[in-house]
């Protein structure tokens, strides 16, 4: 009886354990379990360029998430994470191009700018009393503000010698990576190793009892979000190196990201637990996520709702972790045992992981082979019709081809298509096309390719300082001119026009605006009494048209950089729409064809996205193949007004 009771007491003492073990390092078994997953279902994933890969892409987030860490330990929250990253890099690119400022000079401007941004959240927070969210959430937005107006919305060129960070050492080792890693073990040090660190636990834990116990809770808040400015500001120089180019629209949403990484890695949204290690795990489950969704060509629409599922798992495991009593994840709370227990559990768990590449990589060399061509597409957006045109035109021909077509959503976002292609690059696929969200920006994961003897056709765009084996294409300058004088001989010569810009700082928006531009000189009749950005979105597009009715109520043109602006601009006109006011789109959209018959859109400038695709696929796979195709294939635009809308194929 004795020996049943000590065997069932066994038996529960090492089940505990183990329930213990996972809880008090669920990120890490994630971690594990998601590189098993991926490595069964993809030969491509544990290949050594795909590793790299993987850890560059976390490194911008792991970056931010670290600095976001001090800010969630001491139970605060900072959204302005992704805008002062973004802020950082265009005051360097600025300062050091158009200013003519030594370059060490603007580095060091560009980290005080993202410190400075992180004290007044901190002035905000500690002395205004503002919440957090609040605070933050304000400097979203005039970071992101400042950001356009330092650029003009228009992307800068990176100093060359900074650039480097977004390179690698030995050709093998990306730069991104080791900052990465040195950023992470400041962080450790910082919160296992310090006062402030200390400092930030107990504020999270208890600011009343941290205040009472004689801590300086304003100060020590003011230091932690200067951190996190400071972080940001460092994330904000990578990312730009990675693109060769400071994007006043980069990193939008990272905030989230980061956030999301800290909170996978086990610290609490309530303060007072989290650790640097578990930051690195959550980045690098968000990284490992997107790569392998991407090389088992998940659509980008279901990899935002995997990830949404694995932040809410997190946090269910926080709660079930704390109800269980689980050890809380504080850097320098532990003692030695505990910090043993941790280190040989990063031990096993390396040694697993190798022998799980191993196996894996045995399992797939024999099955890598395959004799249908493989093509990836990476769209700068699938959030608008004319580039789900190009979809849909370039997955008709891969079927009637008989070629595997990957497809990709950059969802208007440089530094996630440069993480796409690289994904292409290190998969072994026999083509590429890209429909760059900024010409230069994708220049060094395309370059990348190059060097893969790997070839790219660009597609409606092109892309800056890089080899293309085509270009497949309208031109944008020219549909601006046709659009121009399509609107002066509507309105006979003279009149009041307004201007709906695209999104600030692509190629598309500045190309369609330049040719808009130039074809209205031609008629000095014409005025152009406002121009404002809508995104290309026919929400905005509507808001914006709202808006500039009320103080230009007596236009008679209005000419938008998409047919979803346009379409937007004409339900803001109401009747008006058609009779009084004239509007000219720029696209070819079903939406907007449809609205050209109805006489509601007078024109669109139609570049006929479907045969876009089609052509790309086309060519792609004659380059794939070693055959020649031709250098620029230019796709004719055409103005499609109610008259000729019938005949025109799209």
């Amino acid at each position: 009886m004795a020996t049943d009771t000590l065997k069932s007491t066994t038996g529960a003492s090492g089940a505990s354990a183990v329930r213990r073990l996972l809880l008090d390092n669920g990120a890490l078994t994630a971690l594990i379990a998601l590189v098993i997953a991926m490595s069964a279902l993809s030969g491509d994933f544990l290949t050594t360029d795909n590793l790299l890969n993987i850890g560059v892409q976390a490194a911008v987030t792991a970056i931010l998430a670290f600095g976001v860490t001090f800010v969630i330990v001491s139970a605060g929250i900072d959204l302005s994470v992704g805008s002062v990253a973004a802020l950082s890099a265009t005051v360097l690119a600025w300062m050091a191009t158009s200013e003519g400022v030594p370059v060490w000079i603007a580095v060091l401007l560009a980290v005080a700018t993202g410190i400075a941004c992180g004290l007044v959240n901190g002035v905000l927070i500690s002395y205004g009393k503002l919440p957090p969210f609040i605070a933050t959430l304000a400097m979203l937005s005039v970071g992101r503000g400042l950001s356009l107006v330092i650029s003009q919305g228009s992307p800068i060129a990176f100093p060359s010698s900074v650039s480097h960070l977004g390179d690698t050492l030995g050709g093998w080792l990306p730069v991104p990576v080791l900052v990465m890693v040195v950023m992470g073990l400041i962080t450790a040090v910082i919160l296992g190793r310090t006062y402030i660190g200390r400092s930030m636990y107990a504020i999270g834990g208890n600011e009343e009892a941290a205040r009472l116990s004689g801590l300086r809770v304003k100060k020590q808040k003011l230091a932690i979000y200067a951190l996190s400015g400071l972080f940001a500001a460092a994330a904000g120089i990578v990312l730009a190196s990675r693109l060769s180019s400071a994007q006043p629209q980069a990193a939008q949403g990272y905030e989230l990201d980061a956030i999301a990484a800290v909170v996978i890695g086990g610290a609490s949204l309530a303060g007072g637990t989290g650790k640097a290690s578990g930051t690195l795990i959550g980045a690098l489950i968000l990284a490992v996520l997107r790569n392998g969704l991407n090389l088992l060509s998940v659509s980008a629409f279901w990899q935002q709702v995997v990830i949404g599922v694995v932040i809410a798992l997190a946090v269910l495991l926080d709660t079930v972790r704390r109800k269980a009593g689980a050890a809380p994840l504080t850097a320098g709370a532990s003692g030695g045992g505990n910090k043993g227990r941790q280190a040989a559990t990063y031990v096993i768990a390396a040694v697993v992981a190798a022998a799980i590449v191993g196996a894996m990589s045995f399992l797939h060399t024999s099955s890598s082979a395959s004799t249908t061509p493989k093509l990836g597409l990476s769209l700068s957006t699938l959030n608008n019709p004319f580039f789900v045109q190009i979809k849909a035109g370039a997955q008709e021909e891969a079927k009637k081809l008989g070629a595997d077509l990957t497809v990709t959503d950059a969802q208007n976002d440089a530094s996630q298509q440069a993480n796409q292609l690289q994904n292409f690059t290190s998969s072994g696929i026999g083509s590429i096309i890209v429909n760059p969200v900024d010409s230069d920006a994708a220049g060094p994961a395309v370059r990348a390719a190059n060097k893969a003897d790997i070839p790219v056709v660009g597609v409606d765009r092109g892309v800056n300082k890089a080899d293309t084996a085509a270009l497949v294409a309208s031109d944008n300058i020219a549909g601006g001119k046709l659009g121009a004088k399509a609107m002066a001989e509507k309105l006979g010569g003279k009149g009041k026009i307004v201007i709906l810009q695209g999104l600030a700082g692509t190629s598309a928006s500045r190309e369609r605006g330049a040719g808009f531009a130039e074809g209205l000189k031609a008629y000095p009749g014409i005025e152009v009494v406002a121009q404002q950005p809508a995104d290309f979105d026919r929400t905005k597009g509507l808001d914006v048209m709202t808006n500039l009715l009320q103080a230009h109520p007596d236009i008679q043109g209005v000419f938008a950089e998409n047919d979803e602006m346009a379409l937007g601009a004409i339900k803001a006109l109401g009747s008006k729409a058609g009779t009084s006011v004239s509007v000219i789109g720029f696209d070819g959209t079903p939406d907007g064809l449809t609205a050209v018959k109805a006489g509601t859109l007078y024109a669109s400038v139609a570049q006929q996205p479907k045969e876009l695709g089609r052509i790309a696929v086309e060519n792609a796979l004659k380059a794939a193949e070693g055959k020649k195709v031709e250098k620029t294939v230019m796709v004719p635009v055409k103005v499609v007004t109610k008259e000729n809308v019938a005949g025109f194929g799209g």
